[in-house]
C-alpha cells in the first residue's frame, strides 16, 4: 500500500531550502528507494508556511528512508532553516488518481 508523509513547516528562507533538496537529489541520482513523488505546497493564507508532500511505495519504505543517515543529515539542515517545529502526519493512500 502506497504511503504518505506530509511535514508541515514555516521557514523565511525556502531558497536555501530548495538548494539543500536540490543536493541531496543529486547525491541520491540512481539510487533505490526513498520518495516517489513530491509536491511542495504553499499557504496562501500564512506568509512563510508550507507543506512537503513525500509518497513512498510503502511505509516500511518510508521508514527505511527515515533511518539511512544521510536522510537524517538533509532533515537537520532542513530544520536549521525552519522557523519552529516540524509537523509529521504520515497516511496510507486508499485511493488515488487523476480527475482530468
Amino acid at each position: 500500500m502506497k504511503f504518505v508523509q506530509i511535514v508541515g513547516f514555516e521557514t523565511e528562507r525556502l531558497e536555501e531550502m530548495r538548494q539543500v533538496l536540490e543536493e541531496a537529489g543529486q547525491r541520491n541520482e540512481g539510487r533505490t528507494g526513498g520518495p516517489t513523488y513530491r509536491m511542495l505546497l504553499k499557504d496562501r493564507d500564512h506568509p512563510n508556511r508550507y507543506a512537503a508532500l513525500l509518497e513512498f511505495e510503502s511505509y516500511d519504505e518510508a521508514m527505511r528512508n527515515s533511518d539511512d543517515p544521510e536522510t537524517s543529515r538533509m532533515a537537520e539542515q532542513l530544520g536549521s532553516l525552519c522557523i519552529g517545529e516540524r509537523v509529521y502526519t504520515n497516511y496510507d493512500v486508499l485511493e488515488s488518481g487523476e480527475l482530468k
